[in-house]
Formats: structure tokens, C-alpha cells, sequence
């Protein structure tokens, strides 16, 4: 073997173009008859030197064995060689097409045309080969190696033809089915539903490889597109037996030992006020009359942290799932039954533990006292909101007195939060009226009243007065790791263009500075109240903001106006209070010195994702349920409202229901539309009608897609036409 020292100064001719091949394509494995062929040799004896010299090669350190007999280059020997590109990192978003865009780090995106993206799917981490850059183009690059997989559990449709097994994703960035080779299909038949792991990705492969673990049923039915749903996001529909067996030993009785250890609120006035079907019961106020003549008002939060441990298969399953998920038809929450339901929900008539925060305030809601700590409780009556919106708008209903205190209390405080510079965003939520087989027969919004309001209002000033005592520059805790919700300024892109649909619509906004952009965003939405194009304003006005997220760091909450803000009020559903909840408990009660900030920081990264995640779920399975209700009503004609305009055609939101459509522009009426994007509308070519965003419009229900979530409308030409406006034309 030649000294090592001899081939770092001078390569052979011969390892310099085999290393030339590798350099190509540094990160995917080659065999000796692919480098064969890429040099051109056929001959047997040519063959047998290649051979030999990838050998030598791998054992002067020049290359790495991939896998037997399979090789990819060494550091040394990219040292040697030199790459011939630039490689970066970043994160794949595939498209349907089979495009992609790689985002890097820094945010920047590489394109990725379809014949390049290797091996790589939606999510994964990938290193980019850069294609040298041309004048005024988007930087373009070939993924050559895929660092982490982001999803290895995929739900779709298994076919069997013509002798052949695979299955064909439900998601459409997918851009290849998953081959099945021969073997146990658990019982699953051809279109079923099913649940396919992926195993392998072989060299030369156009499809990876893949084994059925579970199967869901026959497509269509609830549960299985429920559980696809939740399957497709790798979210546990059942908690593992170790957890279920911890959860099975915690006592539901409370000791008297730890009742001692604790402030006692047992004989105060204290409910709890959740949604009708609510059982999983976070948080309780109570309300009581201090001598100097004050209010005493208990925020009390289901102390999970005492049941739920560090180190315990429960707390692990909690932090993986980092969140419940709410579905249309179910919850499937963050702790077993017996902990969300029972042990730690705060059921009326019984004794429960929790962690409060206490404030002696006076009839202006003006705070001069507040305490934190750990408690006993026990709730005299659970209400409904529509209970307590009932005796806000003066019917009667049991200790109506007291339920008048806390609203005007909360009126109070909501008072105060705007006017130190809160953005009052509203929000609507679609409910559906399930018969026996969960199948949508009637739908509606739920929008937040006063009773809502009510609750929101202790929640947040909990939430705050926590941040504060922990975060503030005076706190004894301040250099200590903690955990807040933060909210980030607005997107300076999407607010200009907020501005500009806004003004299309007739509005204006004060940019000048934050309090004058807050009031502008307040008497916008007093403006639109009642109007048509109310809910397409909030939905774009709510896009223009940053997605609040968890962080040790914090920068303070940009649409509440907190300085300081949390998550502390309800642990039985959100991992981050949990967080919270110990963290308190640590430096309060225990008085042991700050936490290891990086831990939770990478907890508050994965909650942020999980939180993210959770609400994707939920819409995917509202918008099923929307296709199923309007599945039968083909031909039926509905009142809506324009709610986006793209060059595919106009986005039309149901009244009433919010169901979302597309009315392609062949399915528009008595004329051809240009699209005038810069303006938000089409325009027709003949007739000037001009249609826009926040338009009402009659639509017929053309067609539904159960399966993709799709629903596509035709819109009738009975609204008066608006008069042309010399439009900048773009041809659709």
C-alpha cells in the first residue's frame, strides 16, 4: 500500500476521476458497477480495477462504505478533492407536484425541481448541492442527501393490481406511493384505509418501501376518518399500558397531611363556568367579601403537578403529546380519563387540589394584593356559559349576585386591558349537530359573549400577574429559567398588504406607531360589525399577526399588550402550564435555584410545534365534516361571501355554516373574468362586472370531495353589477 503522505500530494489520474463521480453526488452511495458505468467501462478487467481501487480507496480514508460494497465520500477525501458545490441545510416543503422548496435556516428558499428532490419528503432536514445562481433567479439546488426523516407513519389507501401492493397517500405533497412487498397486510383488503410504515428507500427505487401496521377500515366511515386524521399527524389515539397502569394508582382520595399543607378555600363561594359538554374542568373562581370592605378573588388552576411526576410514563406521554386535541366528534386529551375527568377535573361538591393565584381587589377592579400558591377547593355549582349569559342579560338563575360581581369585576379589567393598547380580536367557532352516526346534520357558529369574556378576563390577569412576579426586573426570580407565551410584532409584509385590502374595502389604518395601529384595529372591527365582510377582515386581519409560541426568552405579547405573559390555567389540557406549575413550585415553594434553561427551552420548542400540529388536526376534521354536511346538497343554493380570490378562482365562505369553496372563473357567470390580484377581485371582460373580496354572492354546490376536504361551487348572476374601474389586467 502506497504511504499515505505520497496519495494526500498526488493522486493517480484513475482515483481522481473516480473521486471526481463521488464529488458529484458526495452523498449517495455508489457501488462499484454504478462507477463503472459512469466512467464508461464494460470491459471485465476494467471492472476488476475499479473494484480494487474503491477497496484501496475506502482504506486510505478516501471514501466511506455506505453499506456493503457501497460507498460514499469521505471527509478526507472532500479535503482531497475539493466539492465542486456549495452545500446548506434546511427543511423540505414538498408540493404536490413534486417540486419542492428547501427553506433554509436563515429563511431563505431554495427551489427544488422534481427530478431533484432524491429521497427527500415533506418536513425532512436536507443537504442542498447549489446550482450556481442566474441573473434575477431564485436559488435552485438538487437535494443529495436526507440528514433527518420527519414522517415515517403515513395513512392511505391500499391498492392491490395486477399483482402489485402499494399504498397511495392521503396527503398531497406525497409525491410517490409506498411500495408493499409481499407479506402480512393485517387483514387489510383493496381501499381500505390503512396505516403504512416506511422501512426503506432503496438506491435506484422511484418508490419507497413500506409495511402495513394498522388498518383503519373502509373509507367514509367517522371513526376511520377521524383516526386518519390523527394518524396522519403521528398523534397516539390510545395511551400506552404503562401509562394507563400509572394513572390506575393515583389515589382519588386527598390526604389530610396535604390538605394542611395548603390554603384552605373549601367554605368560599367558588365555580367553575365551561362550555356545555366540557368534563375536563382547569379552572374554578371563587369570590368572597373582605372586612375592609374589598373583594377576595381566587383564581384556582387543577394542580396537576402534584399528581402528574418528573420521570413517570405519564409525564413522557404528556410531553410528547404536549397538547389534547379537540375534534369535532371527540377530545382526545393530554392524560388518561382518570386524571383529565376525574382526579384532576374540578367537579362540583368535591375536594380538590390546585394552585391559585388569590387578589384582594376593590369594586374599579384596582388590584392592591395578590398571592400565589398551592390550595383546596371545592366548587358549589358547575355552570354553563349560556347559564351565566342568561343572568348577565337579567334572567334569574342561582346566586345570580355573586355571578353579577365577577362580570362586572371582569368588565373592569377588560376595560383596563384595552385601554393599555389590547387588540380585541373575536373569535368564531363552527359547531355541528351530530345524529347517532356522528353524521353532520345541522352546523352553526359559536361566537364568545360576555360569559366567555368573563372567564377569559381572570384567565388572562392569572396568566400575567404569574409572568410578572417570575419575569420583572425587581423579581428575586428574575435570571431564572421560566417559561412564557410570547408574541411576536406583526409581519410588515402582511400588514402592508392588510392595508391594501382594507382600503379596497373602503377602511383606513394608522401606521405611525403601536398604540395608533391597536386603535386602528379596534374601530376597524367596531366598523365592520355587522357587515358582510366582518369575518373575511378579522380572519386577514388575525393572518397579518405573529404566531404566539412558548420561550424561556421573552420579548413580551404583542397583541394583549403584556410585557409579561404565560400559560398557567390549564394544565390538564396544555403541557406548558404544567411547566409553569413546577417551575413555580421550585422557586416559591421549594426555593431551589433556576432550572436548566436549555431543557426547557427545547420543551417550549416542541410545544410550540405540538400546539401548531393540534390545530391543523383540528381544521382538517371541521373541514371533513363541512364536505359531509354539504355532501347531499348537491344543487342546493346558499347565501356567501367572496373570501379569497386566486388565479384558480374565487374562494366563497358560506353564511351560517362558514363551509369554504372554489368557484372556478369557467364556473362564473356570462362573461371571462380577468384577475386583478393587486386589487382583490375579477373583472369581466364584456359585461365590467367587478367582483371582490367581501362580495355577497349566491352560490349552487356543484360538487364535494369527501376524501380531499374539497368543495366546489358555481355562482348564480343575480347580484347588481359594480361599474369597471380601469383594472390592471392579468389574464386567467
Amino acid at each position: 500500500m502506497p504511504k499515505k503522505k505520497k496519495i494526500e500530494n498526488k493522486l493517480s489520474t484513475f482515483t481522481s476521476v473516480i473521486l471526481g463521480i463521488f464529488a458529484d453526488e458526495p452523498f449517495r452511495p455508489k457501488n462499484y458497477k454504478q462507477v463503472c458505468k459512469a466512467m464508461g467501462i464494460k470491459d471485465q478487467a476494467g471492472k476488476d480495477v475499479v473494484y480494487k481501487l474503491l477497496i484501496n480507496m475506502k482504506d486510505e480514508g478516501l471514501l466511506d462504505e455506505a453499506r456493503p460494497y457501497s460507498y460514499v465520500m469521505s471527509k478526507a477525501g472532500l479535503a482531497q478533492f475539493g466539492p465542486r458545490q456549495k452545500y446548506v441545510e434546511g427543511i423540505v416543503e414538498m408540493k404536490s407536484t413534486g417540486k419542492a422548496y428547501v427553506v433554509r435556516d436563515d429563511g431563505e428558499d431554495i427551489f427544488i425541481a422534481a427530478a431533484d428532490t432524491y429521497k427527500a419528503l415533506h418536513g425532512d432536514r436536507v443537504r442542498v448541492a447549489m446550482f450556481p445562481k442566474r441573473n434575477n433567479s431564485k436559488p435552485e439546488g438538487e437535494i443529495v442527501e436526507v440528514l433527518e426523516r420527519r414522517h415515517t407513519d403515513f395513512v392511505g389507501i391500499l391498492s392491490i393490481s395486477h399483482g402489485y401492493v402499494y399504498v397511495r397517500p392521503d396527503v398531497e405533497w406525497m409525491p410517490v406511493d409506498i411500495f408493499i412487498p409481499r407479506g402480512d397486510l393485517h387483514g387489510a383488503k383493496d381501499g381500505m384505509k390503512v396505516i403504512v410504515h416506511l422501512t426503506d428507500w432503496p438506491d435506484g427505487s422511484g418508490n419507497p418501501f413500506g409495511e402495513i401496521t394498522r388498518v383503519l377500515g373502509k373509507p367514509g366511515e367517522n371513526d376511520v376518518e377521524m383516526e386518519s386524521i390523527l394518524a396522519a399527524h403521528e398523534y397516539p389515539i390510545e395511551f400506552p399500558k404503562e401509562v394507563e397502569k400509572e394513572a390506575a394508582k393515583i389515589p382519588t382520595r386527598i390526604g389530610k397531611d396535604e390538605i394542611k399543607r395548603r390554603r384552605d378555600f373549601r367554605k368560599v363561594f367558588t365555580v367553575t363556568i365551561d362550555p356545555a359538554d366540557a368534563k375536563d374542568f382547569d379552572d374554578a373562581i371563587s369570590l368572597q367579601k373582605m372586612a375592609n370592605g374589598r373583594w377576595e378573588v381566587g383564581v384556582h388552576i387543577a394542580d396537576v403537578s402534584h399528581y402528574v411526576r418528573p420521570g413517570t410514563a405519564l409525564d413522557s406521554e404528556a410531553l410528547d403529546r404536549g397538547t389534547s386535541v379537540y375534534l369535532v366528534d371527540r377530545t382526545i386529551p393530554m392524560l388518561p380519563e382518570k386524571l383529565c375527568n376525574n382526579v384532576c377535573s374540578l367537579r362540583p361538591n368535591e375536594e380538590k387540589l390546585t394552585f391559585s393565584v388569590v387578589f384582594e381587589m376593590d369594586d374599579e377592579a384596582k388590584i392592591y394584593d395578590r398571592w400565589i400558591g398551592k390550595t383546596v377547593i371545592k366548587s358549589c355549582r358547575r355552570y354553563t356559559y349560556e347559564e351565566v349569559q342568561t343572568m348577565i342579560e337579567g334572567g334569574d338563575g342561582d346566586y345570580k349576585d355573586e355571578i353579577l360581581t365577577f362580570h362586572a369585576l371582569a368588565t373592569k379589567l377588560r376595560e383596563q386591558r384595552m385601554a393599555l393598547g389590547s387588540i380585541n380580536f373575536h373569535s368564531e367557532e363552527v359547531k355541528f349537530v351530530l345524529d347517532e352516526n356522528k353524521k353532520p346534520i345541522d352546523t352553526y357558529v359559536c361566537v364568545q359573549n360576555e360569559s366567555h369574556e368573563l372567564i377569559e378576563d381572570f384567565m388572562l390577569l392569572a396568566n400575567r400577574t404569574v409572568a410578572e412576579t417570575f419575569g420583572k426586573p425587581e423579581s428575586q426570580w428574575h435570571n431564572n429559567t421560566f417559561v412564557f407565551r410570547v408574541h411576536d410584532e406583526p409581519n410588515p409584509e402582511k400588514l402592508n398588504k392588510f392595508m391594501l385590502l382594507i382600503s379596497r374595502l373602503g377602511y383606513t389604518m394608522n401606521l405611525s406607531n403601536r398604540t395608533s395601529l391597536v386603535n386602528s384595529y379596534n374601530k376597524l372591527f367596531k366598523d365592520v360589525e355587522g357587515k358582510g365582510e366582518k369575518n373575511l377582515i378579522q380572519t386577514v386581519a388575525l393572518r397579518t399577526m405573529a404566531k404566539a409560541v412558548y420561550s424561556t426568552d421573552n420579548i413580551g405579547h404583542y397583541g394583549l399588550a403584556f410585557d409579561y405573559y404565560t400559560h398557567f390555567t390549564s394544565p390538564i389540557r396544555r403541557y406548558p402550564d404544567l411547566m409553569v406549575h413546577r417551575l413555580i413550585e421550585r422557586y416559591l415553594i421549594e426555593g431551589q435555584g433556576s432550572a436548566d434553561k436549555k431543557h426547557y427551552e427545547e420543551m417550549c420548542q416542541h410545544a410550540s410545534e405540538m400546539e401548531k400540529q393540534a390545530e391543523e388536526m383540528e381544521r382538517q376534521s371541521i373541514k371533513y365534516k363541512q364536505a359531509e354536511y354539504l355532501q347531499d346538497k348537491i344543487g342546493q343554493v346558499f347565501e356567501g361571501l367572496v373570501s379569497g380570490v386566486s388565479k384558480w378562482g374565487l374562494f366563497v365562505e358560506l353564511k351560517g355554516n362558514k363551509c369554504e369553496g372554489l368557484v372556478r372563473y369557467e364556473d362564473l357567470p356570462g362573461d371571462i373574468y380577468y384577475l386583478d390580484d393587486d386589487n382583490f377581485r375579477v373583472i369581466g371582460q364584456e359585461t365590467g362586472r367587478v367582483i371582490q373580496l367581501g362580495d355577497e354572492v349566491r352560490v349552487v354546490v356543484k360538487a364535494v370531495d369527501l376524501f380531499k376536504h374539497r368543495m366546489d361551487f358555481e355562482m348564480l348572476a343575480d347580484k347588481p353589477m359594480k361599474p369597471k374601474k380601469s383594472p390592471k389586467k392579468k389574464r386567467v
